[in-house]
Protein backbone atom coordinates (compact mmCIF):
# COMPACT_ATOMS: atom_id res chain seq x y z
CA UNK A 1 0.00 0.00 0.00
CA UNK A 2 1.17 3.56 -0.67
CA UNK A 3 0.75 5.84 2.34
CA UNK A 4 1.98 9.25 3.50
CA UNK A 5 2.97 10.66 6.87
CA UNK A 6 3.00 14.40 7.48
CA UNK A 7 5.52 15.02 10.26
CA UNK A 8 8.82 13.32 11.05
CA UNK A 9 9.02 13.53 14.84
CA UNK A 10 8.90 10.54 17.18
CA UNK A 11 5.44 9.48 16.05
CA UNK A 12 5.65 10.21 12.33
CA UNK A 13 9.15 8.93 11.62
CA UNK A 14 8.93 5.80 13.77
CA UNK A 15 5.50 4.75 12.49
CA UNK A 16 6.41 5.52 8.87
CA UNK A 17 9.60 3.46 9.20
CA UNK A 18 7.78 0.46 10.66
CA UNK A 19 5.12 0.52 7.92
CA UNK A 20 7.87 0.78 5.29
CA UNK A 21 9.63 -2.18 6.90
CA UNK A 22 6.41 -4.16 6.44
CA UNK A 23 6.65 -3.66 2.67
CA UNK A 24 4.57 -0.54 2.10
CA UNK A 25 5.75 2.46 0.08
CA UNK A 26 5.79 5.32 2.56
CA UNK A 27 6.25 9.03 1.92
CA UNK A 28 7.22 11.34 4.77
CA UNK A 29 6.48 15.04 4.29
CA UNK A 30 8.40 17.66 6.26
CA UNK A 31 8.61 21.44 6.14
CA UNK A 32 12.34 22.01 6.78
CA UNK A 33 14.64 21.49 3.80
CA UNK A 34 17.72 20.71 5.90
CA UNK A 35 15.96 17.99 7.91
CA UNK A 36 14.48 16.39 4.81
CA UNK A 37 17.84 16.36 3.04
CA UNK A 38 19.43 14.78 6.11
CA UNK A 39 16.68 12.16 6.31
CA UNK A 40 17.28 11.24 2.69
CA UNK A 41 20.85 10.42 3.75
CA UNK A 42 19.68 8.45 6.79
CA UNK A 43 20.59 11.17 9.28
CA UNK A 44 17.99 10.93 12.06
CA UNK A 45 16.95 14.14 13.91
CA UNK A 46 15.98 12.28 17.10
CA UNK A 47 17.56 9.63 19.30
CA UNK A 48 15.58 6.41 19.32
CA UNK A 49 17.23 2.99 19.70
CA UNK A 50 17.02 0.96 16.49
CA UNK A 51 15.43 3.68 14.38
CA UNK A 52 18.47 4.64 12.31
CA UNK A 53 18.96 1.07 11.11
CA UNK A 54 15.35 0.69 10.01
CA UNK A 55 15.36 4.04 8.20
CA UNK A 56 18.59 3.32 6.33
CA UNK A 57 17.41 -0.17 5.36
CA UNK A 58 14.19 1.16 3.89
CA UNK A 59 15.87 4.10 2.16
CA UNK A 60 18.08 1.57 0.40
CA UNK A 61 15.02 -0.50 -0.54
CA UNK A 62 13.26 2.70 -1.75
CA UNK A 63 10.29 1.95 0.49
CA UNK A 64 10.60 5.15 2.55
CA UNK A 65 10.84 8.48 0.74
CA UNK A 66 11.24 11.99 2.13
CA UNK A 67 9.96 15.17 0.54
CA UNK A 68 8.82 18.75 1.06
CA UNK A 69 6.37 18.48 -1.83
CA UNK A 70 2.77 17.47 -1.05
CA UNK A 71 2.07 17.01 -4.76
CA UNK A 72 4.80 14.36 -4.95
CA UNK A 73 3.49 12.26 -2.06
CA UNK A 74 -0.25 12.60 -1.57
CA UNK A 75 -2.14 11.93 -4.86
CA UNK A 76 -1.25 8.22 -5.08
CA UNK A 77 -1.53 7.48 -1.33
CA UNK A 78 -4.38 5.39 0.00
CA UNK A 79 -3.96 6.88 3.47
CA UNK A 80 -2.47 10.13 4.73
CA UNK A 81 -1.50 10.25 8.40
CA UNK A 82 -1.24 13.58 10.20
CA UNK A 83 1.52 13.31 12.82
CA UNK A 84 2.44 16.87 13.79
CA UNK A 85 2.79 18.35 17.26
CA UNK A 86 -0.06 19.64 19.42
CA UNK A 87 1.82 21.57 22.15
CA UNK A 88 -0.07 23.28 24.97
CA UNK A 89 -1.14 26.90 24.72
CA UNK A 90 -0.64 29.23 27.70
CA UNK A 91 -4.09 28.22 28.99
CA UNK A 92 -3.18 24.52 28.75
CA UNK A 93 -5.41 23.72 25.80
CA UNK A 94 -3.87 21.92 22.81
CA UNK A 95 -2.53 24.17 20.08
CA UNK A 96 -4.10 22.76 16.91
CA UNK A 97 -2.71 25.36 14.50
CA UNK A 98 -0.23 22.90 12.93
CA UNK A 99 -2.98 20.30 12.51
CA UNK A 100 -5.24 22.68 10.62
CA UNK A 101 -2.36 24.17 8.63
CA UNK A 102 -1.22 20.81 7.23
CA UNK A 103 -4.85 19.84 6.57
CA UNK A 104 -5.25 22.90 4.33
CA UNK A 105 -2.02 22.03 2.52
CA UNK A 106 -2.85 18.36 1.90
CA UNK A 107 -6.49 18.80 0.85
CA UNK A 108 -5.92 20.13 -2.71
CA UNK A 109 -3.71 17.12 -3.59
CA UNK A 110 -6.15 14.39 -2.60
CA UNK A 111 -6.99 12.23 -5.59
CA UNK A 112 -9.40 9.32 -5.91
CA UNK A 113 -10.29 7.86 -2.51
CA UNK A 114 -8.07 8.59 0.53
CA UNK A 115 -8.33 8.05 4.26
CA UNK A 116 -7.00 11.04 6.19
CA UNK A 117 -6.09 9.69 9.62
CA UNK A 118 -4.90 11.67 12.62
CA UNK A 119 -2.03 10.18 14.62
CA UNK A 120 -1.52 13.36 16.64
CA UNK A 121 -3.16 13.62 20.05
CA UNK A 122 -6.13 15.94 19.56
CA UNK A 123 -9.21 16.97 21.57
CA UNK A 124 -12.63 15.53 20.82
CA UNK A 125 -14.13 17.23 17.79
CA UNK A 126 -10.83 17.95 16.00
CA UNK A 127 -11.33 15.38 13.25
CA UNK A 128 -14.74 16.84 12.47
CA UNK A 129 -13.01 20.18 11.93
CA UNK A 130 -10.40 18.44 9.74
CA UNK A 131 -13.22 17.04 7.61
CA UNK A 132 -14.71 20.52 7.21
CA UNK A 133 -11.37 21.99 6.14
CA UNK A 134 -10.74 19.21 3.59
CA UNK A 135 -14.20 19.68 2.09
CA UNK A 136 -13.42 23.38 1.75
CA UNK A 137 -10.06 22.96 -0.02
CA UNK A 138 -10.20 19.64 -1.92
CA UNK A 139 -11.04 19.20 -5.58
CA UNK A 140 -14.59 18.12 -6.43
CA UNK A 141 -13.38 14.78 -7.78
CA UNK A 142 -11.54 13.76 -4.61
CA UNK A 143 -13.28 11.35 -2.22
CA UNK A 144 -12.12 10.89 1.36
CA UNK A 145 -12.96 9.82 4.89
CA UNK A 146 -11.36 10.90 8.16
CA UNK A 147 -10.24 8.69 11.03
CA UNK A 148 -8.55 8.92 14.41
CA UNK A 149 -5.74 6.40 14.91
CA UNK A 150 -3.93 7.55 18.07
CA UNK A 151 -0.43 6.33 18.91
CA UNK A 152 0.74 4.83 22.19
CA UNK A 153 4.47 4.52 21.66
CA UNK A 154 6.98 5.17 24.43
CA UNK A 155 10.15 7.04 23.63
CA UNK A 156 13.03 4.62 24.03
CA UNK A 157 10.78 1.66 23.14
CA UNK A 158 9.05 3.26 20.17
CA UNK A 159 10.00 0.62 17.58
CA UNK A 160 8.74 -2.35 19.57
CA UNK A 161 5.65 -0.43 20.70
CA UNK A 162 4.78 0.30 17.07
CA UNK A 163 5.49 -3.24 15.86
CA UNK A 164 3.74 -4.98 18.77
CA UNK A 165 1.29 -2.61 20.46
CA UNK A 166 -1.17 -3.60 23.17
CA UNK A 167 -3.96 -2.24 20.99
CA UNK A 168 -4.61 -0.46 17.71
CA UNK A 169 -7.38 2.11 17.94
CA UNK A 170 -9.29 2.81 14.72
CA UNK A 171 -11.94 5.46 15.07
CA UNK A 172 -14.02 6.31 12.02
CA UNK A 173 -17.62 6.62 10.88
CA UNK A 174 -16.87 4.99 7.53
CA UNK A 175 -16.82 1.22 6.92
CA UNK A 176 -14.66 1.78 3.83
CA UNK A 177 -12.05 3.67 5.85
CA UNK A 178 -12.21 1.11 8.62
CA UNK A 179 -11.56 -1.77 6.20
CA UNK A 180 -8.58 0.03 4.64
CA UNK A 181 -7.02 0.77 8.03
CA UNK A 182 -7.60 -2.79 9.23
CA UNK A 183 -5.81 -4.09 6.12
CA UNK A 184 -2.89 -1.70 6.69
CA UNK A 185 -2.55 -2.73 10.34
CA UNK A 186 -3.08 -6.46 9.74
CA UNK A 187 0.64 -7.38 10.15
CA UNK A 188 0.81 -5.46 13.42
CA UNK A 189 -0.04 -7.23 16.67
CA UNK A 190 -2.31 -6.11 19.46
CA UNK A 191 -6.06 -5.99 19.86
CA UNK A 192 -7.80 -3.97 17.16
CA UNK A 193 -10.44 -1.70 18.69
CA UNK A 194 -12.95 -0.33 16.21
CA UNK A 195 -14.85 2.66 17.48
CA UNK A 196 -16.13 6.15 16.73
CA UNK A 197 -13.90 9.10 16.00
CA UNK A 198 -14.85 10.87 19.25
CA UNK A 199 -14.13 7.80 21.36
CA UNK A 200 -10.75 7.28 19.69
CA UNK A 201 -9.84 10.92 20.32
CA UNK A 202 -10.67 10.55 24.02
CA UNK A 203 -8.91 7.18 24.50
CA UNK A 204 -5.41 8.64 24.14
CA UNK A 205 -6.05 11.39 26.69
CA UNK A 206 -7.66 8.94 29.11
CA UNK A 207 -4.72 6.53 28.84
CA UNK A 208 -2.07 9.17 29.53
CA UNK A 209 -4.10 10.75 32.31
CA UNK A 210 -4.39 7.39 34.06
CA UNK A 211 -0.66 6.69 33.74
CA UNK A 212 0.10 10.11 35.21
CA UNK A 213 -2.35 9.40 38.02
CA UNK A 214 -0.52 6.16 38.89
CA UNK A 215 2.80 8.01 39.05
CA UNK A 216 1.40 10.76 41.28
CA UNK A 217 -0.28 8.16 43.50
CA UNK A 218 3.08 6.40 43.87
CA UNK A 219 4.75 9.69 44.80
CA UNK A 220 2.00 10.49 47.31
CA UNK A 221 2.47 7.11 49.02
CA UNK A 222 6.23 7.70 48.96
CA UNK A 223 5.85 11.09 50.67
CA UNK A 224 3.54 9.69 53.33
CA UNK A 225 5.87 6.73 53.89
CA UNK A 226 8.83 9.05 54.47
CA UNK A 227 6.85 10.87 57.17
CA UNK A 228 5.50 7.74 58.89
CA UNK A 229 8.66 5.64 58.65
CA UNK A 230 7.20 3.07 56.23
CA UNK A 231 9.14 1.76 53.23
CA UNK A 232 7.27 3.39 50.38
CA UNK A 233 9.06 1.34 47.73
CA UNK A 234 8.11 -1.88 49.52
CA UNK A 235 4.53 -0.71 49.91
CA UNK A 236 4.16 0.02 46.20
CA UNK A 237 5.85 -3.21 45.16
CA UNK A 238 3.28 -5.13 47.21
CA UNK A 239 0.42 -3.04 45.82
CA UNK A 240 1.60 -3.62 42.24
CA UNK A 241 1.46 -7.41 42.64
CA UNK A 242 -2.33 -7.11 42.69
CA UNK A 243 -3.39 -8.04 39.14
CA UNK A 244 -6.15 -5.44 39.26
CA UNK A 245 -3.53 -2.72 39.72
CA UNK A 246 -0.22 -3.82 38.20
CA UNK A 247 3.28 -2.53 38.90
CA UNK A 248 3.78 -0.47 35.73
CA UNK A 249 4.08 3.28 36.40
CA UNK A 250 3.82 2.64 40.13
CA UNK A 251 7.38 3.61 41.04
CA UNK A 252 8.04 6.79 43.04
CA UNK A 253 10.63 9.23 41.78
CA UNK A 254 11.42 12.74 40.65
CA UNK A 255 8.11 13.20 38.85
CA UNK A 256 6.99 12.71 35.26
CA UNK A 257 7.83 14.84 32.24
CA UNK A 258 8.23 14.44 28.51
CA UNK A 259 6.23 15.38 25.46
CA UNK A 260 3.03 13.53 26.35
CA UNK A 261 1.89 13.29 29.96
CA UNK A 262 2.26 16.96 31.00
CA UNK A 263 0.69 18.41 27.85
CA UNK A 264 -2.07 15.81 27.62
CA UNK A 265 -3.11 16.41 31.22
CA UNK A 266 -3.30 20.14 30.52
CA UNK A 267 -5.26 19.50 27.35
CA UNK A 268 -7.71 17.14 29.08
CA UNK A 269 -8.22 19.71 31.83
CA UNK A 270 -8.92 22.22 29.06
CA UNK A 271 -11.46 19.86 27.48
CA UNK A 272 -13.09 19.37 30.88
CA UNK A 273 -13.27 23.10 31.53
CA UNK A 274 -14.82 23.79 28.12
CA UNK A 275 -17.32 21.01 28.75
CA UNK A 276 -18.26 22.36 32.18
CA UNK A 277 -16.73 19.48 34.16
CA UNK A 278 -14.46 20.09 37.15
CA UNK A 279 -11.78 17.39 36.79
CA UNK A 280 -10.48 17.82 40.35
CA UNK A 281 -8.64 14.49 40.40
CA UNK A 282 -6.45 15.49 37.46
CA UNK A 283 -5.69 18.87 39.02
CA UNK A 284 -4.31 17.04 42.05
CA UNK A 285 -2.24 14.75 39.81
CA UNK A 286 -0.48 17.84 38.47
CA UNK A 287 -0.08 19.29 41.95
CA UNK A 288 1.49 16.10 43.30
CA UNK A 289 3.87 15.94 40.34
CA UNK A 290 5.03 19.49 41.00
CA UNK A 291 5.62 18.52 44.63
CA UNK A 292 7.62 15.44 43.60
CA UNK A 293 9.91 17.53 41.40
CA UNK A 294 10.38 20.20 44.09
CA UNK A 295 10.95 17.42 46.61
CA UNK A 296 14.31 16.59 45.01
CA UNK A 297 15.46 20.16 45.68
CA UNK A 298 14.26 19.93 49.29
CA UNK A 299 16.12 16.64 49.79
CA UNK A 300 19.26 18.27 48.41
CA UNK A 301 18.96 21.10 50.90
CA UNK A 302 18.55 18.61 53.73
CA UNK A 303 21.81 16.86 52.90
CA UNK A 304 23.62 20.19 52.60
CA UNK A 305 22.27 21.61 55.87
CA UNK A 306 19.86 23.93 54.11
CA UNK A 307 22.52 25.96 52.30
CA UNK A 308 23.16 25.53 48.58
CA UNK A 309 25.19 28.73 48.13
CA UNK A 310 28.44 27.97 46.26
CA UNK A 311 27.89 24.22 46.65
CA UNK A 312 28.94 22.06 43.69
CA UNK A 313 26.22 19.60 42.70
CA UNK A 314 26.65 16.82 40.17
CA UNK A 315 23.51 15.87 38.23
CA UNK A 316 23.40 12.54 36.40
CA UNK A 317 20.62 12.28 33.82
CA UNK A 318 18.90 15.18 32.08
CA UNK A 319 16.38 13.64 29.66
CA UNK A 320 12.90 13.04 31.07
CA UNK A 321 13.46 9.28 30.85
CA UNK A 322 16.23 6.91 29.73
CA UNK A 323 16.82 5.88 26.10
CA UNK A 324 15.81 9.26 24.69
CA UNK A 325 17.36 12.68 24.15
CA UNK A 326 14.00 14.39 24.75
CA UNK A 327 14.21 17.33 27.15
CA UNK A 328 10.61 18.47 26.79
CA UNK A 329 9.18 19.15 30.27
CA UNK A 330 12.00 17.12 31.82
CA UNK A 331 12.00 17.36 35.65
CA UNK A 332 15.73 18.12 35.46
CA UNK A 333 14.96 21.57 34.05
CA UNK A 334 12.92 22.71 37.05
CA UNK A 335 15.27 21.03 39.53
CA UNK A 336 18.49 22.44 38.05
CA UNK A 337 17.06 25.94 37.65
CA UNK A 338 15.93 25.87 41.29
CA UNK A 339 19.37 24.74 42.45
CA UNK A 340 21.10 27.45 40.40
CA UNK A 341 18.72 30.08 41.74
CA UNK A 342 19.68 28.98 45.26
CA UNK A 343 23.35 29.60 44.45
CA UNK A 344 24.55 26.10 43.56
CA UNK A 345 27.09 25.32 40.84
CA UNK A 346 25.89 22.47 38.60
CA UNK A 347 28.01 19.91 36.75
CA UNK A 348 25.81 17.65 34.62
CA UNK A 349 26.11 14.57 32.47
CA UNK A 350 23.66 12.64 30.27
CA UNK A 351 24.58 9.92 27.74
CA UNK A 352 22.62 11.43 24.82
CA UNK A 353 20.59 14.50 25.87
CA UNK A 354 23.31 17.09 26.50
CA UNK A 355 23.09 18.61 23.02
CA UNK A 356 19.40 19.34 23.56
CA UNK A 357 19.99 20.32 27.19
CA UNK A 358 22.56 22.94 26.17
CA UNK A 359 19.78 24.83 24.38
CA UNK A 360 17.75 25.04 27.60
CA UNK A 361 20.15 25.03 30.55
CA UNK A 362 22.55 27.94 30.18
CA UNK A 363 24.22 28.38 33.57
CA UNK A 364 25.66 24.92 34.15
CA UNK A 365 28.78 22.94 33.22
CA UNK A 366 28.39 19.86 31.03
CA UNK A 367 30.77 16.97 31.73
CA UNK A 368 32.19 14.31 29.42
CA UNK A 369 31.24 11.44 31.75
CA UNK A 370 29.88 10.59 35.20
CA UNK A 371 33.23 10.73 36.94
CA UNK A 372 34.12 14.17 35.63
CA UNK A 373 30.71 15.39 36.79
CA UNK A 374 31.15 14.20 40.38
CA UNK A 375 34.71 15.45 40.81
CA UNK A 376 34.78 17.97 43.67
CA UNK A 377 31.00 17.76 44.17
CA UNK A 378 29.28 18.31 47.52
CA UNK A 379 26.27 16.32 46.33
CA UNK A 380 25.30 13.87 43.59
CA UNK A 381 21.71 13.88 42.32
CA UNK A 382 20.51 11.08 40.04
CA UNK A 383 17.53 12.17 37.91
CA UNK A 384 17.34 9.71 34.98
CA UNK A 385 17.72 5.95 35.38
CA UNK A 386 20.08 5.29 32.49
CA UNK A 387 21.48 1.75 32.68
CA UNK A 388 25.06 3.02 32.74
CA UNK A 389 24.36 4.72 36.08
CA UNK A 390 23.24 1.53 37.81
CA UNK A 391 26.65 -0.01 38.35
CA UNK A 392 28.98 2.95 38.69
CA UNK A 393 32.16 2.56 40.71
CA UNK A 394 30.79 4.16 43.88
CA UNK A 395 34.10 3.74 45.70
CA UNK A 396 35.76 5.81 42.98
CA UNK A 397 32.91 8.32 43.07
CA UNK A 398 33.27 8.78 46.83
CA UNK A 399 36.98 9.52 46.43
CA UNK A 400 36.28 12.06 43.69
CA UNK A 401 33.54 13.88 45.58
CA UNK A 402 34.24 16.63 48.08
CA UNK A 403 31.41 15.32 50.29
CA UNK A 404 29.76 11.88 49.87
CA UNK A 405 26.09 12.87 49.56
CA UNK A 406 23.58 11.24 47.19
CA UNK A 407 19.97 12.10 46.34
CA UNK A 408 18.68 9.13 44.38
CA UNK A 409 15.72 10.52 42.46
CA UNK A 410 14.93 7.18 40.81
CA UNK A 411 15.74 4.71 43.63
CA UNK A 412 18.25 2.76 41.54
CA UNK A 413 20.72 2.19 44.38
CA UNK A 414 20.47 -0.10 47.39
CA UNK A 415 20.34 2.30 50.37
CA UNK A 416 22.15 -0.08 52.73
CA UNK A 417 25.04 -0.74 50.34
CA UNK A 418 25.45 2.95 49.58
CA UNK A 419 25.38 3.91 53.26
CA UNK A 420 27.83 1.13 54.10
CA UNK A 421 30.26 2.77 51.65
CA UNK A 422 30.04 5.95 53.72
CA UNK A 423 27.54 8.00 51.71
CA UNK A 424 24.75 10.07 53.18
CA UNK A 425 21.81 8.86 51.10
CA UNK A 426 18.23 9.97 50.47
CA UNK A 427 15.92 8.19 48.04
CA UNK A 428 12.22 8.65 47.33
CA UNK A 429 9.81 7.00 49.75
CA UNK A 430 12.61 5.24 51.62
Amino acid sequence: MKITFIGHGYVGLVTASVFADLGNTVWVIGHTKEKIENLKKGVIPIYEPGLEGIVKRNIKAKRILFTLDHKEAIPESSAVFIAVGTPPRENGEADLSSIFEVTKKLAPYLSGYTVVATKSTVPVGTNKKIKEIINQFKSQKADFDVASVPEFLREGQAISDTQSPDRVIIGTDSKKAEDLLIELHEPIGGKHILTTIETAEMIKYASNAFLATKISFANSIASLSEITGADGVGVLEAVGIDKRIGSSFLSPGAGFGGSCLPKDIKALLGIAKTSGYDFGLLKEVNKVNDQAIKGIVNKSKRLLDGNLENKTIAVLGLSFKPDTDDMRDAPSIVIINSLVKAGAKIKAYDPVAMKNAEKILKRITFSKDCYQAVEGADLLILLTEWNEFRQLDLVKIKKLMKKPNIVDGRNIYDPKKVKDLGFAYIGVGR
